[in-house]
């Protein structure tokens, strides 16, 4: 049916019930109520048969239709009540078997449907009520109650609705955070190990040359070789750690930053500026030239930031141990205003006009995006290759 169609289908992942449990509970629920005013009237044995309690099963029955044509429910409900009125059976009131209608077809995002049949039935009863006879006059607790009841129906129905939809919403946004959190770890993995491997490969190199012939420069080659495969295994460790906890316990607001390790946990590698120092330390051991200036007062990053400059300054030296065959690097940073400017430059060969971006770069640029900072990348006017990044000093908000 059309109307089917048009129904949203939201559903909440933290719904264990079946649906078609709830409606049946719903309808059994609507009929038992109209029922049970059917055989409260005074003159019950005259105005109530089988045909009165027909139509309580008929109105419960309506409210199987809630789910698939809430529309076609309300109409259908309305004319229930005027029909059960033609035979003049027992009074029920307008509103009440109306209630479970308006209240599934406001649930159904039908609000203007549920206003519009509520409106109706009030206007029918008011009408005559005014117009009737003498016994028939309008007594104003019947039109409040009739009020009450729709207005009670369709703001339970809107209510239950747009709860739902905000846990729904919740849900999403942490499984958004969730993916934020995944892509973060990812990349993190990346920078460490892609830069403690091109190390590792690097002094496995000079130690196979050295051996038999400087011995000395063998066993400090093999010494960075230890020191960087442990520095890998520790981040894995880490890694997985991360990855076995609970997604708040393992990162703040949007994943913005990694949990502080345990006070027990083996040495960690920093993860700020105040880690290039040793970036560069490694860097040197395999003969590079390494030049860092650092002019950021202490504290006047935020975590986030201080992070992720050191991980540019990271993939920028990995890139420069796999592809520059150069000779000297340096970085820079310093603060101007509200903003970081972190430079790394090398002499090696540059990239050429045909630059491909892989995941290093690629990574640093979405990093640097998201806290909302500017990266650029290419051969540097002086000969070799440049990393400029712009970042705030403090995220917003």
């Amino acid at each position: 049916m059309p109307e089917q169609s048009e129904v949203p289908r939201t559903v909440d992942p933290r719904v264990t019930v079946d649906p078609r449990v709830t409606d049946v509970a719903l309808a059994i629920a609507m009929a038992l109520v109209v029922a049970v005013v059917i055989a409260a009237d005074p003159d019950a044995p005259a105005h109530a048969g089988p045909g009165a309690y027909l139509f309580a099963v008929g109105f419960g029955a309506l409210v199987l239709l809630r789910r698939r044509i809430p529309r076609t429910m309300v109409v259908l409900t309305v004319l229930g009540v005027f029909a059960y009125y033609t035979f003049q059976f027992a009074p029920i009131g307008m509103a009440l078997p109306a209630v479970a209608a308006l209240y599934s077809a406001a649930e159904m995002r039908r609000t203007g449907w549920a206003i519009g049949g509520g409106a109706v039935l009030v206007a029918v009863a008011t009408y005559y009520r005014v117009t009737g006879t003498a016994e028939e006059y309008l007594a104003p607790y019947d039109l409040v109650t009739n009020l009450a009841l729709v207005a009670a129906a369709i703001a339970l129905g809107v209510a239950v609705r747009l709860s739902r939809e905000a846990r729904v919403h919740e849900a999403h946004e942490a499984e958004q955070r969730l993916q934020a959190e995944r892509l973060r770890i990812a990349r993190d993995l990346h920078d460490v190990v892609g830069h403690n491997l091109s190390v590792i490969a690097l002094h496995s190199g000079v130690a196979a040359e050295a051996v038999g012939r400087d011995d000395d420069a063998a066993r400090g080659a093999l010494h960075h070789v230890r020191e960087a495969t442990s520095g890998t295994l520790r981040e894995l460790r880490s890694t997985v750690r991360v990855l076995r906890a609970p997604l708040d316990a393992t990162a703040g607001p949007a994943g913005r930053g990694p949990a502080a390790p345990d006070a027990g946990s083996p040495e960690v590698t920093p993860t700020g500026l105040t880690g290039v120092e040793a970036l560069a330390r490694s860097a040197r051991a395999t003969g590079l030239s390494v030049e860092v200036t650092l002019d950021v007062p202490p504290g006047s990053l935020d975590g986030s930031i201080d992070a992720a400059a050191y991980r540019i300054v990271q993939e920028s030296l990995t890139n420069v141990l796999r592809h520059a065959d150069a000779s000297r690097v340096t970085v820079s940073a310093r603060v101007t205003g509200a903003r970081l400017a972190l430079r790394v430059s090398d002499d090696g060969r540059g990239a050429g006009p045909d630059l491909v971006a892989g995941s290093g770069l690629s990574g640093m640029r979405e990093r640097v995006a998201l806290l909302g900072g500017t990266l650029s990348v290419g051969d540097d006017p002086d000969g070799g290759f440049l990393v400029d990044a712009d970042l705030p000093l403090r995220l917003e908000g």
